[in-house]
């Protein structure tokens, strides 16, 4: 049924839903997607290939009218697979994409899942089993990085470092317990009744708004190593630093727009790049911060070393050259992104620019396009 059909009503948040007469199922996937022929298929055959969680389930494919093949290949596996829905997504962006989705569920738990990704035969089984022992309202796992090239393998290791992000506890593959955002999510369908659909104004951090509302009207998110999946990180330096950099930048509007940040340490990396900018150019007025900004850089360079010393020990050595790197875009690229967000948002008070709107994976690039 498409999205826009008659027979569909609206909610008070805006949301079409599937009138209750429409025979319903256990679980929803939605999995948003454009310009993705490297990994649709694989992605959309893990998940239609899963055991079944309890019962029937559907996978919904939203598709943001790719240009490059992805729309042959899902047309292909429709006729393959009766279980595969697909949709078109107009405005071309994640929430969009995940919001028509949502309208048009007719599952009781909707899991939001990635074209990047691969997903463990008991993804959906072990997702419904732990929402149903917790009674939490949104469930995610264990998503392992891995990669293709020594680049990717790099920023794969960072990824689950707890030096790179702060120690967020969704990058630990073995955490389980509450958390303030979990990878992709498998919810209950009414807390989208609840607390409204995705905030389509946000290209980026979407899922953190959403998740961070969730908890600030009473919810609760857990995260379990049992749900795991898979999942390939950008192939080169610069496209891991523009990634931080729009994270960095719209985190600046969730914070905005939700009165707070889900943890203290997402302010941090701006305070650290503000630090570096602030520090010589007051230098020139009181000459000992000059000081400060000097011990400042050693002592990043220092433990930003010492971290990569640790994963190369561990991971192999030959890693070691490139960590410092990879930890550097990780945050200077979510500082700088960060003041940014800070000018355009707070300070000017204009909308977001295209620089910080654009895909980081591009269809011309060896990696493919996304909307993440």
């Amino acid at each position: 049924m498409h999205v826009n059909s008659p027979l569909m009503k609206k909610s008070t948040n805006n949301i079409l839903y599937l009138p209750l007469s429409m025979p319903r199922c256990l679980v929803t996937v939605i999995v948003p997607c454009r310009n993705e022929k490297e990994s649709i298929e694989a992605c959309v055959r893990s998940i239609l290939e899963q055991k079944e969680p309890g019962g029937d389930f559907e996978l919904v494919v939203v598709d943001g009218l790719s240009d490059d093949g992805t729309s042959e290949i899902l047309s292909r596996l429709s006729r393959e697979y009766p279980a595969l829905k697909l949709m078109a997504n107009p405005k071309r962006t994640m929430p969009s994409a995940v919001n028509l989705g949502i309208a048009a569920a007719r599952g009781r738990y909707i899991a939001i899942m990635g074209a990047h990704n691969r997903y463990a035969p008991d993804y959906l089984q072990q997702a419904v089993g732990v929402l149903e022992e917790t009674q939490a309202d949104n469930v995610g796992g264990s998503m392992v990085c891995e990669g293709d090239s020594y680049v990717q393998e790099a920023i794969a290791l960072a990824h689950h470092s707890g030096f790179s992000v702060g120690g967020a506890r969704w990058h630990d593959p073995q955490y389980e317990g509450p958390a303030d955002t979990v990878f992709g999510g498998v919810y209950r369908r009414d807390v989208f009744d609840r607390i409204g659909p995705f905030d389509e104004e946000l290209v980026r951090n979407q899922d953190d708004e959403l998740n961070l509302r969730l908890v600030q009207q009473g919810g609760r998110i857990w995260h379990s190593p049992r749900i795991r999946s898979w999942y390939k990180p950008r192939r080169s330096l610069h496209s891991l630093l523009q990634q931080y950099v729009q994270y960095g930048y719209w985190r600046v509007r969730v914070i905005q727009k939700r009165k707070a940040a889900a943890s203290i340490r997402q302010y941090v990396p701006g305070t650290f790049v503000f630090s570096l900018i602030a520090l010589p150019a007051a230098g020139f007025l009181w000459s000992p911060l000059w000081w400060l900004w000097g011990g400042e850089l050693v002592t990043y360079a220092l433990c930003t070393l010492g971290i990569s010393f640790a994963v190369a020990a561990r991971k192999g050595w030959r890693y070691l050259p490139i960590l410092p790197l990879v930890f550097a875009c990780y945050h200077l690229g979510y500082g700088t992104g960060f003041l940014h967000g800070v000018i355009d948002f707070v300070l000017l008070r204009r909308q977001a620019t295209e620089t910080h709107s654009a895909l980081t994976r591009t269809s011309d690039s060896p990696e493919t396009s996304g909307l993440s």
